[in-house]
């Protein structure tokens, strides 16, 4: 899809002039592949205020490069960072703007000593830019969160006593796998009884008894999109305190949720949901922000927690996920990928997690 690509590295082409700079060195692997459909771990993309973008990546990745990026000039090399900051100089490009946050002091050092060029900060334009989804984007994101839905209904009910932690998360990423997802999003959270009380437990060797809640945060990849779910069932009936505190999280999260409206701050959707759970005396067991942004990165822009600044708009895919954590007991999470939509209230429609064993306002008994 060559014209969007072009069309986010013209979005990109507008934030230079505030910048004073005459040229973007993207050095971010993510920020690359954003720009040019090239997903390589050696890469860097050249884009001038007014020309042709130039693509640097090795021999590895120079067929795949021309497929991916026709539209850009290619240039094949290892040292894809020095040999583009000399190809800027050379052609008077003298300003060349920057992704100080994700280089080394060596790296900069290294772009600082080619002659005639003078560094400018970019900043993180480029993922102020992935913030806004497009369709092509939102397509690909609702593809990897529907087989995040359909691998837990599959797996739900093979939920048993005497299955380990780690049996159930490799089931989950079989199961996504299976279903057509290119690999897991993230490596999969399985904490059950008083594990759950850790937000992100690794899965071990622990097994399941009777009484059990078991917290499952998982995520399929696809076309390089990443989705996020958790949910909480419970093995055998809840006792009291159980039924409370999952019917608590899931009225947060519906408070999140209703609150995600173009517009909003980032901080007031986290206290909406945050204030249902300080109410009722759990605030200190709300131990992060309510959600993040989704998108190449699993965690990305905007996030939503105390202080958080920022707003939201249309077309952002964010996660809306409260929990309650008690140490030695265990904990619940609620965990939904939705998009902020302009001109409708938050509805079931804009859910991209959706599942049929355990909607995120039910608890499942198993």
């Amino acid at each position: 899809m060559p014209e969007i690509q072009q069309r986010r590295r013209d979005r990109l082409r507008a934030e230079l002039a505030a910048r004073d700079a005459d040229v973007a060195l993207i050095t971010s692997g993510v920020n690359v592949r954003y720009l040019t459909g090239l997903a390589s771990s050696n890469a860097a993309v050249l884009v001038p205020a007014d020309g042709e973008a130039v693509l640097a990546t090795d021999s590895r990745y120079a067929l795949t490069a021309e497929r991916e990026a026709p539209d850009t000039e290619l240039v094949v090399t290892r040292a894809v960072e020095a040999d583009l900051a000399a190809l800027a100089a050379q052609r008077g490009l003298a300003r060349l703007a920057y992704e100080a946050h994700e280089m080394t002091v060596e790296r900069r050092d290294g772009l600082a000593a080619t002659d005639g060029l003078a560094l400018r900060p970019l900043g993180r334009a480029v993922e102020e830019l992935r913030i806004v989804k497009d369709p092509a984007e939102l397509a690909l994101l609702g593809q990897a969160c529907s087989l995040t839905g359909q691998a837990f209904d599959q797996v739900a009910p093979q939920i048993t006593a005497g299955m380990t932690e780690r049996q159930l998360a490799v089931l989950i990423e079989r199961a996504m796998i299976e279903a057509g997802a290119e690999k897991p999003a993230f490596d999969t959270i399985v904490a059950s009884g008083p594990n759950g009380a850790i937000p992100h437990h690794e899965p071990g060797g622990r097994a399941f008894v009777a009484g059990d809640l078991i917290t499952i945060d998982c995520g399929a990849r696809v076309g390089g999109y990443h989705a996020d779910m958790t949910r909480t069932v419970l093995l055998g009936p809840p006792a009291g305190w159980q039924r409370e505190v999952y019917e608590l999280v899931a009225a947060a999260q519906q408070a999140g949720i209703a609150a995600a409206t173009p517009g909003a701050e980032a901080a007031d959707v986290d206290a909406a949901a945050r204030d249902v759970i300080e109410r009722a005396g759990y605030g200190e067991f709300f131990s992060h922000g309510l959600g993040h942004g989704v998108g190449l990165e699993i965690h990305e822009a905007p996030a939503l927690g105390p202080g958080r600044p920022g707003k939201l708009a249309d077309r952002v895919p964010i996660t809306v996920e409260p929990g309650i954590y008690l140490p030695g007991r265990g904990g619940v999470r609620i965990e939904d990928t939705l998009v902020v939509r302009s001109g409708t209230p938050p509805a079931a429609r804009d859910l991209l997690t959706m599942t049929t064993t355990a909607t995120s306002r039910e608890l499942l008994v198993l």
